[in-house]
């Protein structure tokens, strides 16, 4: 690297998955700058889904340059899809890039991120939830989608594929991607270990009065229909009557919770809620824990709270629809694959990595291993080469 590289980043707002990939490409040498279009994720956010305000308990600016093109305060976007491009061109003009990461096309601000970087002359990269399964689409949406996209990605220097499921999607538009940068999550808020487990499994559990023998299922994230919470609540039914002793741990909040508490009282379902928690918090409830399971029937393009799971040691029951399914659940191993929407899918997934608790460190160790690769280092790692790759085109 010279003292004129960097690498300028446009996203809307700070990602709590995002920001500690920006620090590891600064530490590998690379500065990086991110250009965001909003403050509203690290000031008093209000998240339509969760359906609660909160701010973010980890870090999302230090290790690199981050800078605003708006402010709430100032009436920027007080989330993504209200997030203003204006001020874009100049922004990035003074920020003057080497490179310039593009991060995904679907909102008013992507759109005029790629419009002005490709105006700008600069070498581009894409790095985002590149996918063709998560939605679906009718036969003239596709052509449209198709068409455009194969446009874009030819006009892209290099592309970054986060997991399988881009990898796929690029090549099936003509443009390969070469370089891997995995989705990943930083394990720096969390105990993942062992030793950890140990320490926080029985308190956690006596905390939430769950008693040492009863069989935990996790679930972590949106109260939502996308995410598949009434087949969640039908599979609890179907698997009960021969495993009594099972309990569903919801940690997350949003639309549907008022409906699932009185699913589960009516069908006399043992259901403990804890709410929204802060991502330091989490450890607890994922050790406390048996099983993770991600229902999701639509619009779940990766699914990072696998990757927590994962690093946590739990086998992972996911639907089809879950876009880190291949690269991270492998059947008879770290988890199961099922089909989405089917309630005798999910439960008898539910009974079969319900009976894996035998395993002990042996199987948290395997599943540590599999999503051990998809690291904050190694999505740093591809970015650099990518970006090397550009200036050397």
């Amino acid at each position: 690297m010279t003292m004129h590289d960097r690498l300028v980043a446009l996203e809307s707002h700070p990602v709590q998955y995002h920001a500690p990939v920006y620090r590891a490409v600064e530490r590998l040498g690379l500065p990086v700058t991110a250009l965001y279009g909003s403050d509203f994720s690290i000031s008093d956010h209000r998240d339509t889904e969760f359906g609660v305000s909160f701010e973010w308990d980890v870090d999302l600016l230090s290790g690199y340059t981050a800078r605003f093109i708006s402010r709430v305060a100032d009436g920027g976007g007080a989330s993504y899809t209200e997030v203003s491009a204006r001020g874009m061109r100049a922004a990035l003009r003074d920020a003057s890039p080497t490179a310039v990461l593009l991060t995904g096309y679907g909102t008013a601000f992507e759109k005029a991120s790629v419009a002005c970087s490709l105006m700008s002359g600069t070498r581009l990269l894409y790095r985002a939830e590149a996918t063709d399964h998560a939605l679906g689409r009718g036969h003239v949406r596709r052509v449209v989608r198709d068409k455009a996209l194969r446009w874009l990605y030819r006009r892209i220097d290099e592309r970054l594929y986060i997991g399988e499921h881009a990898r796929c999607h690029f090549a099936r538009l003509g443009s390969p991607a070469a370089h891997f940068s995995p989705y990943c999550v930083d394990v720096g808020p969390f105990d993942p270990d062992d030793d950890a487990r140990e320490r926080l499994r029985s308190a956690t559990r006596e905390s939430l009065g769950i008693g040492p023998e009863r069989r935990v299922i996790l679930y972590s994230g949106k109260l939502v229909h996308r995410k598949g919470m009434d087949v969640l609540l039908d599979a609890a039914v179907q698997v009960r009557p021969y495993m009594p002793d099972l309990t569903l741990l919801i940690v997350g909040d949003g639309q549907m919770r008022a409906s699932m508490e009185g699913v589960a009282e009516g069908a006399g379902l043992d259901v403990r809620f804890a709410g929204f928690q802060p991502q330091q918090a989490l450890s607890s409830f994922y050790h406390a824990s048996d099983v993770f399971v991600l229902p999701s029937r639509a619009s779940e393009t990766w699914g990072l709270v696998v990757n927590e799971a994962l690093h946590h040691g739990l086998p992972c029951l996911v639907t089809d629809n879950v876009g880190s399914a291949p690269d991270l659940v492998i059947p008879g191993e770290t988890g199961e694959v099922v089909e989405a929407g089917r309630a005798d899918a999910l439960a008898d997934g539910l009974a079969r990595l319900l009976s894996w608790w035998h395993e002990g460190a042996s199987g948290r160790a395997r599943r540590r291993a599999q999503v051990k690769p998809y690291s904050v280092d190694a999505a740093a790692r591809g970015i650099v080469q990518a970006y090397e790759a550009a200036q050397r085109a």
